[in-house]
């Protein structure tokens, strides 16, 4: 009677198993190969678009109003300048990012500009709006399948299914003797796909695993802090907020200088200029040293007066921080990051050895039926 539970708890698991891969083959794989592409972002934008890196030296000496100035100029009357990024290591540009004036499409956020340019001159590189380059399509891709207003959810939702197939393998995989050490046997099977699905879905089963679960959290980010108990943070305005302010009344330099009081010997990590209103304010980030989180300060455009931004006290969602990580290796080293790579190439591989096994699987039952003996395969 135990044996016969146990198989068909077997039968129910590997069906579970089989129809998500089967089913699901044609969305897992392309959120997998994109976030394995997206590990080495900057890699591939440079491979891509290498006159956006072609600096002429690796000093950003001159003052930010230089760098706005002149990524106004390139913008014209297509967008204005919203934040300034320096660059945080040699080789890298001086990014400028623009907001394109007009209301968004519901559901969208603003659409942007980004300039970059060469930090030791401030010449211009290139203009381009990122979210229509390649790059951006594979964001757009790994976080929403290009699906509108409810692609975020799909991707969650499959994040749910790949973690299910993880488990459900695994539990398949485990031999039923118990001796595990055989189970890592490549002649497990006679047949090569079997054994390629065996060995390569054992060894990438926990990484993908996580990298299904930390996708889940992002994908239902409100959700994911409510289980948790996690504060959930102020919402976002619609629209995306007020649109950058044209004419400021402290210049990029002086805001920079002011929030420096509060800052001294910070590095900029980036400034976000103030947007049209009463309350307008500056947003210096800044990198200082022997502090593990950036430093925030806050300048009023009105007044000059410096102040701590918000986030100066522990992230109230340190775990969010993590997820994201965790889920795209940043600053995690090259190692993790190539076992991320790995595992979001392998549901491509999984999934054509899964679809050649249940083939076959179809086949023998269709010949059990007919009446065909096995050994007629």
């Amino acid at each position: 009677m135990a044996a016969a539970k146990r198989g068909g708890l077997r039968k129910l698991w590997l069906d579970v198993h089989l129809w998500i891969g089967v089913g699901l083959f044609l969305v897992l794989v392309p959120l997998g190969v994109t976030g394995s592409a997206l590990v080495w972002g900057e890699g591939l934008d440079r491979l891509i678009h290498p006159h956006r890196f072609a600096v002429s030296g690796p000093s950003a000496d001159l003052p930010p109003s230089v760098y706005v100035d002149h990524a106004r100029a390139a913008f014209g009357e297509r967008a204005v300048p919203a934040q300034l990024r320096p660059p945080q290591a040699p080789g890298q540009p001086v990014i400028v990012t623009g907001r394109v004036p007009g209301k968004p499409a519901p559901g969208q956020r603003p659409a942007m500009l980004t300039a970059w340019l060469d930090p030791v001159d401030g010449r211009v590189l290139d203009v381009a709006n990122t979210r229509d380059s390649a790059l951006g399509v594979l964001h757009r891709i790994h976080g929403t399948l290009m699906i509108p207003d409810i692609g975020r959810k799909v991707v969650g939702w499959l994040g749910w299914a790949m973690l299910v197939s993880c488990l459900t393998g695994l539990w398949l995989w485990w031999p039923r003797n118990g001796a595990v050490l055989k189970g890592l046997r490549w002649r497990r099977s006679p047949s090569t796909f079997d054994n390629l699905h065996h060995l390569v879905g054992f060894w990438i089963c926990i990484p993908l695993a996580a990298l299904s679960l930390t996708g889940v959290y992002i994908s239902f980010p409100q959700m994911s802090r409510a289980v948790f108990g996690i504060p959930q943070p102020p919402a976002r305005s619609p629209g995306g907020g007020p649109p950058p302010a044209r004419h400021a009344a402290l210049s990029p330099d002086q805001a920079v200088a002011s929030a420096l009081a509060l800052a001294p010997g910070g590095r900029l990590a980036s400034l976000t200029l103030p947007t049209e209103g009463r309350a307008a304010v500056w947003k210096a980030q800044f990198k200082v040293e022997g502090r593990k989180d950036p430093l925030n300060v806050e300048v009023a455009d009105a007044t000059g007066q410096a102040s701590l931004g918000r986030g100066q006290a522990p992230s109230p969602d340190p775990l969010s921080r993590w997820m994201r990580r965790l889920h795209d290796g940043t600053d995690m080293g090259p190692v993790f990051q190539a076992v991320i790579f790995v595992a979001g190439l392998t549901p491509a591989l999984l999934g054509v050895t899964g679809v050649v096994m249940w083939l076959r699987r179809q086949a023998r039952r269709r010949r059990l039926r007919v009446g065909v003996p096995a050994a007629a395969e």
